[in-house]
């Protein structure tokens, strides 16, 4: 009876909280509302903030923000275009560079609030490179795949609570979730595989949101091979939860000519 009515919960939820990934046409679950995952993300954003060293070197922190600015203009007409403008009110655009050289990693939780930390700088070696980064983070927001993520993670793990009584009774497990939703995936064979898509869907949007900005988009192929040569041994990409190296450079030289006809405007 409980599992029967379970999979009835999850048929009811999945029915009636799809929607479509821009540009890709994947259909995605989204039960979560944007004023919800906001919220979520904003109340995050400040305790990682607080928690952690800004930088105090001024033409990164502005380097960074400017980047962020363009990009942030590029996917606010992004979200027009493709029928997204409801969610802008959503959106409070803020730029963070934190002080941490062994972290080469940047995020974008929802709302926009985005950090990067200075490991990033080295491998990004100047403002394109930054905003390959910056791109891909954003267009993960954008089309909302930290917020799909969460979808599938509660009813996964908490039986498709509401995020609001999630976090009022059980606060500890629904940071847990954000932690995995914007983070490491968490399981082989469901969270892993479908993380791949996102990081697919990511690099393709990415490339559009830099090169409308004025980033020409043919820097991401040397940019993801900087990084790369930062890793050690990769897993096999079915263990991962991002593409192989050379998978995911093979497919942005797939999704330049489209970019390109964004940057040529």
């Amino acid at each position: 009876m409980r599992v029967a009515a379970v999979l009835a919960l999850a048929l009811a939820v999945t029915l009636s909280g799809c929607a479509t990934v821009p540009v890709t046409g994947r259909s995605q679950l989204s039960i979560i509302p944007q004023s919800d995952l906001a919220a979520l993300g904003a109340q995050s954003y400040d305790e990682i903030a607080g928690a952690a060293r800004l930088s105090d070197d001024a033409e990164a922190t502005a380097e960074l923000e400017r980047v962020g600015a363009r990009i942030a203009d590029a996917a606010e007409a992004f979200m027009r275009q493709h029928g997204l403008a409801g969610e802008l009110r959503h959106y409070d655009w803020q730029f963070r560079l934190v002080e941490d050289d062994s972290t080469a990693n940047a995020f974008c939780l929802p709302g926009g609030r985005i950090a990067a930390y200075t490991g990033i700088l080295p491998v990004a070696r100047d403002e394109t490179g930054l905003a390959v980064v910056i791109g891909h983070e954003v267009a993960h927001a954008v089309v909302n795949h930290g917020g799909e993520r969460m979808s599938h993670l509660l009813l996964a793990e908490l039986g498709g609570m509401a995020l609001a009584k999630a976090i009022e009774e059980k606060p500890l497990e629904t940071r847990r979730l954000l932690t995995l939703a914007y983070g490491i995936g968490a399981q082989v064979g469901v969270l892993l595989p479908y993380s791949r898509t996102q990081e697919s869907e990511a690099d393709r949007i990415g490339l559009i949101l830099m090169a409308s900005a004025g980033y020409d988009p043919r820097a991401a192929e040397s940019f993801w091979r900087r990084m790369a040569s930062r890793s050690g041994p990769e897993p096999p990409e079915f263990l991962s939860t991002h593409p192989a190296s050379a998978a995911r450079i093979e497919r942005i030289r797939e999704f330049l000519p489209e970019a390109l006809e964004y940057y040529g405007r």
